[in-house]
């Protein structure tokens, strides 16, 4: 009988035949671009992708490269040299005469026409450089007055990767006619309508805001404090420069409007249809305040306010409280030089007036609510005191402060003391956790920004890296980006503020000055599942 001719058995291929591990181990390796071809090579590849990217993800790297586009090329490779989906993306730039539109168009083609990004200009950036690992914080006055280059240009690129979580940035709309208001109640709740909408509930977990320089952002972070949960974390730059994208195509069709963005939020909303064992991510917040009280409280019992192209000034006259005295402007100013005496140099002045102000949006029932809100004293004479801004009602009382570096460096030691606190509370509970079950979820930061005043840094302190120290010093080796700023936004502080007393946590405090503030994210992995 004859024999069959034996079949020739087809090889395998090269992906079957590639055991799971050693392709995850590959895979992880990959840079961000070559990572999501990987995703689409099989289902089974694309289930160790997600595997591999399984938690949150921060990149960030700065670059101080005087051609630009190499500067951005640096930060964008480096951000991308790793496996990371970008659910946003921030870019500070410092420099003068810095093209935006140039830095967008940019990031939008290597990080996705959807993905939402905010490029914004800044007097300083703090983080690790792309090709060194260094980690600094420059300032653009310092940077010019150490002479290293006649063109001074720095960038510092986040992106993030937040499951359960989405990320969108939403714009304030203002009229182009001049004194036309912006749409501040459209704004809010816009962003209220996109959280229900994916999460289900009206309040985000955080927001990042970034105001124009030529906006008032006072009556939008009152309303934002008003309408907002108190689980809400928001922090940001009162004025800068901006452009954004976002992943909504009608929201960044403003050039040819007749509007103009006067501010523009990241919002970041729960995902209410995550998928199943994707942990749980928290926003917390700290400040470190870099201004002391100083002298009487007082009372106003004149106000006026007149305006200019360059802002608006108010002139007021007032009373020590419990005193019926009227001072001019220059009495008040004699009173605090007193007691500036003995401070080395000389500290900037403002003025904390706490305002009961009714809040409301739109046609909803108003509420009653008490701001700390700061004026910087721009002089006096023996008519008036002038200060910056407007707001200030007769009757309002007011407390004169001064910046002030030691109590600065005090302020950044606790927030770091807090820090541990917070990371001593997890050990603890991960350890107890572990005594009676199996499933321990350890909750760690998986990245940070950080918002500090424009004059503080190493000019203020006197030594580098102050501002970023309580960050460094707790969570070595976890991402953060930072920048030095014309007034800081932040709300939503309590968590982490455990030493205020009642007085102070009744005054809500939106709009700081001579201040830090920081935003950690932690996660928290879901128990598995049985």
């Amino acid at each position: 009988m004859e024999e069959k001719p034996k079949e020739l058995k087809t090889p395998m291929t090269s992906f079957a035949s590639i055991n799971e591990d050693l392709v995850q181990n590959i895979v992880r390796r990959l840079p961000a671009s070559s990572f999501a071809s990987a995703a689409c090579v099989s289902k089974s590849w694309n289930q160790i992708c997600n595997q591999i990217l399984s938690k949150p993800k921060f990149a960030s790297a700065f670059s101080l490269n005087q051609d630009e586009k190499v500067a951005l090329e640096e930060v964008v490779n480096k951000v991308l040299s790793e496996p990371i989906r970008p659910h946003f993306a921030i870019a500070n730039v410092i420099g003068s005469e810095v093209d935006l539109s140039e830095k967008l168009d940019f990031l939008a083609t290597k990080l996705g026409s959807q993905t939402p990004i905010v490029v914004s200009c800044a007097s300083g950036i703090m983080g690790r450089d792309a090709v060194t690992g260094e980690h600094r914080e420059v300032m653009l006055e310092e940077y010019w007055a150490d002479g290293e280059s006649n063109s001074c240009f720095g960038i510092i690129l986040t992106v993030g990767f937040l499951p359960g979580l989405i990320v969108d940035a939403i714009p304030l709309l203002q009229p182009r006619k001049v004194h036309e208001p912006a749409l501040v109640d459209e704004f809010v709740m816009t962003i209220r309508h996109y959280a229900a909408s994916v999460s289900g509930w009206a309040s985000p977990v955080g927001i990042i805001l970034f105001g124009d320089d030529g906006a008032d952002q006072k009556p939008v972070m009152e309303k934002l404090d008003h309408a907002m949960s108190r689980d809400t974390v928001i922090v940001g730059e009162e004025r800068t420069q901006f452009l954004y994208q976002s992943g909504v195509r009608s929201r960044n069709d403003y050039s040819r409007s007749e509007y103009f963005p006067a501010a523009v939020a990241l919002v970041f909303a729960r995902d209410r249809d995550k998928p199943r064992g994707t942990g749980e991510i928290q926003f917390h917040a700290a400040l470190s305040s870099g201004v002391s009280a100083i002298g009487p409280r007082y009372k106003a019992v004149s106000v006026r306010k007149i305006g200019s192209e360059i802002g608006r000034t108010t002139l007021l006259t007032a009373r020590r409280e419990g005193e019926q005295e009227i001072l001019d402007g220059q009495g008040i100013l004699d009173d605090i030089n007193n007691e500036l005496v003995d401070q080395i140099g000389r500290p900037d002045l403002y003025i904390g007036v706490t305002e009961q102000r009714k809040c409301l949006i739109g046609s909803e029932k108003s509420r009653v609510l008490t701001f700390l809100v700061f004026h910087g004293v721009m002089g006096g004479d023996q008519e008036y005191l002038f200060v910056d801004g407007d707001g200030i009602r007769t009757g309002d009382y007011f407390h004169f402060y001064h910046s002030d570096p030691t109590s600065a460096l005090s302020s950044c030691s606790e927030v770091s003391k807090n820090f541990r606190k917070l990371k001593l509370d997890w050990s603890c509970r991960n350890y107890l956790q572990a005594g009676v079950s199996d499933n321990v979820c350890n909750q760690e930061v998986v990245g940070g920004f950080v918002f500090s005043c424009c004059g503080r840094g190493k000019s203020f302190f006197e030594r580098c890296n102050v501002d970023s120290s309580p960050f460094l010093d707790n969570f070595p080796g976890v991402p953060m980006a930072g920048v030095f700023c014309r007034g800081e936004i932040g709300r939503g502080f309590s968590s982490l503020d455990a030493d205020e007393g009642p007085e102070e946590r009744a005054l809500h405090r939106c709009l700081h000055v001579y201040s830090t503030a920081y935003l950690l994210v932690s996660y928290t992995p879901a128990p598995p599942e049985h």
